[in-house]
């Protein structure tokens, strides 16, 4: 593999780990740069995986050091996601991209407008709600982000954020912690299917997943020190590139 190729994915991959961990869409970025380097289109989503998997690794394992996250209450809604995601994961090659990309493109815009006219739901954590236990409707609903998120992780950030902040009352801190949580644990078991099914470049996959780690640590880094309202502004400008990009703006 040829030296500015290897620049292009850690420089990109760090670029991602950022933007995922304190936001969501870093795979906007990965996943046109590993089909840009010519892997076909099937392998560079699940080459992708590698680098989230050990992205959020890092991301958990910091957010836990900073006591952000707590494992013995934080995963219940982990479990939803992880069915979902395996299901999505085998359903991987059977969607039509394009007119997925249309149905993000409307969601993400109705969360963009959520974001910016709402803004103290996704800066306050509301009292009595966090520790509750989750919902029927809240297990459901994290099924079919698990779903979205084992066939497709682009996007998949938003759409776990939303499910936090408006469906479980967390802060946009917290709810970054406990999103990088249940991606962590379903992208080991979306992961292995691409594996079976022989849609990896291991050698890709680790070069990009070096730069999103380190980005990931500076995610949370950022997070802890700026707080919610910082990461708030992050959400929204990586909502609106997301946004132009899925219109074909950059094109």
């Amino acid at each position: 593999m040829e030296w500015y190729i290897i620049i292009a994915l850690i420089g990109t991959g760090v670029a991602a780990g950022f933007i995922n961990t304190t936001a969501g869409g870093g795979s906007m970025l990965t996943i046109p740069l590993l089909m840009f380097i010519g892997l076909p289109a099937n392998v560079a989503n699940g080459t992708n995986r590698i680098a989230i998997l050990l992205q959020n690794v890092i991301g958990v394992n910091t957010f836990c050091k900073k006591k952000v996250l707590d494992l013995r209450s934080d995963y219940r809604l982990a479990v939803p996601a992880i069915v979902g995601s395996i299901i999505g994961a085998f359903i991987a090659v059977e969607i039509d991209v394009d007119v997925l990309k249309k149905v993000i493109a409307g969601l993400m815009v109705a969360l963009l407008f959520v974001v910016v006219l709402k803004p103290d739901v996704w800066v306050k954590e509301r009292v009595g709600k966090v520790d509750a236990k989750p919902s029927v409707l809240q297990y459901v609903i994290f099924f079919f982000i698990g779903v979205y998120g084992g066939f497709i992780q682009m996007g998949v950030g938003f759409i776990l954020l939303a499910g936090l902040v408006l469906g479980s009352g967390y802060d946009l801190v917290k709810a970054n912690a406990v999103k990088v949580f249940i991606v962590l644990i379903y992208t080991v078991f979306s992961l292995g299917i691409f594996f079976f099914h022989g849609q990896v470049n291991i050698v890709a996959g680790l070069i990009l997943a070096a730069g999103n780690m380190f980005g990931a640590w500076l995610g949370v880094h950022f997070q802890v020190k700026g707080g919610a309202k910082y990461v708030r502004y992050v959400l929204i400008l990586a909502m609106v590139i997301v946004i132009l990009n899925l219109f074909g703006v950059f094109n």
